[in-house]
């Protein structure tokens, strides 16, 4: 057992000496969590393979999953990466900083652990202020998956990270909620027509009027694993909570039906149920209710900490509305997707 040092850091008065302390942990080749806009990350140098193999010792993460590794400039993709094309560039000045990873083709300087065993390297510019001046003060590009045991729920609050970690890492920074809620979009550089592998709250929609034409990889939108991850979250059981999850698809006064029927099934032979919804729907249903918010963004900014919480309350089964397939809703569908297993109920 690590003994973890918390600290708390306000996002508009940061405490650099604070950070410091945190900065000098990831130097020294040892894991550190911090929060970003998209999710909490669970970092370390990502040019030392001792110090990344600390991550997946600590997430318990197969070593085949590539890690993102995060820059606090711009021009710092360059030190990691090859073949950066104008059309990337685009996107760089477009959203970063922010919520879109881009692979590359890697240089030798980034180990294999880093990369997955892959080529390529994945890279991100966040914007959060306190992600941003841990990397600069580390002096090291950091990796950083979402800071969860592997296949669980990713943490968007500083008091989830700290209930699940404490004791895996060196260093813990609790910074305030996270913006998005969504791990960030990842877009594939390396070919002709780039490829999203894994959708997030930077849309499809809105990158295709900075850079044209852009591809979806087709395990995105199917129940397939892709056969070698070239990015994280592509693997098939994901984001999942204790409970099992089923998305109950079809007109709004079917889908209520539906599950209040399978609600009282359930409780007759002992079993919790619980559901996750559209706040407008939030009064039409039986057992644990947690509205998600009143639009897509606040849906995919508060879905995680849903699933989180209901395992809190011990919920055995979890019922989830389905939302538009459409812009971040294709992240949401995504995530609740991979949370359910593909367990789906069409009416």
């Amino acid at each position: 057992m690590i003994n973890t040092k918390i600290s708390k850091i306000d996002e508009a008065n940061i405490d650099k000496e604070e950070i410091k302390k945190h900065a000098s942990f990831l130097s020294e080749g040892k894991t550190v969590i911090f929060p970003t806009e998209t999710v909490y990350g669970l970092g370390a140098n990502a040019l030392d393979e001792d110090a990344v193999k600390k991550i997946y010792e600590a997430k318990g993460r197969p070593s085949d999953n590539p890690l993102i590794v995060h820059i606090c400039e711009k021009d710092e993709v360059n030190t990691l990466a090859t073949d950066i094309n104008e059309k990337a560039k685009k996107l760089m000045d477009e959203f970063w900083p922010g919520p879109l990873t881009m692979i590359f083709k890697k240089k030798e300087i980034v180990p294999q652990r880093t990369s997955g065993g892959l080529d390529t390297v994945a890279i991100r510019m966040p914007s959060n202020p306190v992600a941003r001046e841990i990397i600069r003060q580390s002096g090291v590009p950091i990796a950083a998956p979402s800071a969860n045991i592997s296949g669980r729920p990713s943490p968007t609050k500083g008091e989830h990270v700290c209930d699940e970690m404490s004791g895996r890492v060196y260093g813990i920074i609790v910074g305030g909620d996270c913006n998005f809620g969504l791990e960030s979009t990842v877009i594939d550089m390396t070919s002709e027509k780039p490829m999203i592998l894994r959708p997030g709250s930077v849309t499809k929609e809105q990158m295709e009027e900075i850079i044209g034409e852009i591809l979806i990889d087709p395990s995105i939108e199917g129940k397939a694993d892709a056969k070698k991850a070239k990015a994280p979250g592509m693997k098939y059981t994901h984001y999942s909570p204790n409970g099992d999850v089923y998305i109950v698809r079809g007109e709004d006064y079917k889908v209520i039906e539906k599950i209040n029927s399978l609600i009282e099934e359930n409780e007759e032979k002992g079993l919790k149920c619980g559901v996750i919804c559209l706040n407008k729907n939030k009064g039409n249903y039986k057992g644990e209710v947690i509205g998600l918010g009143n639009n897509l963004d606040e849906v995919g900014s508060n879905l995680f900490n849903s699933l989180i919480e209901m395992d809190k309350k011990e919920i055995d089964v979890i019922y989830s509305e389905a939302f538009s397939n459409q812009g971040v809703g294709r992240a949401i569908m995504n995530r609740l997707m991979k949370s359910a297993g593909y367990k789906t109920i069409d009416l």
